[in-house]
């Protein structure tokens, strides 16, 4: 198999690897599907089947939230307070949060 051997920046390494140990992936293992998503001719998201199973997840969590949040606030703002911790713990935030 050939290898490839390439550098990157301090800030895109951190980042990849969060992505890569949140998708459960070797960096290698991310970067190589990352790379086949690339050439993909019909140009299809690698990832497609776990984002059916997130989409219905995050309807699921946000009916569960909105009931939470009706029967206690502070429960709710607890709950999401860990969560973004979670979510920023595995590079999974945008902005701020995953930086």
């Amino acid at each position: 198999m050939p290898k490839i051997n390439f550098r990157l920046d301090g800030p895109l390494h951190v980042a990849l690897m969060r992505r890569a140990r949140g998708a459960n992936l070797s960096l290698s293992g991310l970067v190589r599907q990352l790379l086949e998503q690339a050439v993909d001719e019909r140009r299809r998201y690698v990832f497609t089947s776990q984002d059916e199973i997130l989409a219905t997840s995050i309807q699921i969590l946000s009916i569960l939230a909105t009931s939470v949040g009706q029967q206690s606030p502070k429960a709710l703002e607890q709950g999401m307070a860990q969560a973004r911790t979670i979510l920023a713990e595995r590079g999974l935030l945008g902005g701020e949060g995953g930086q």
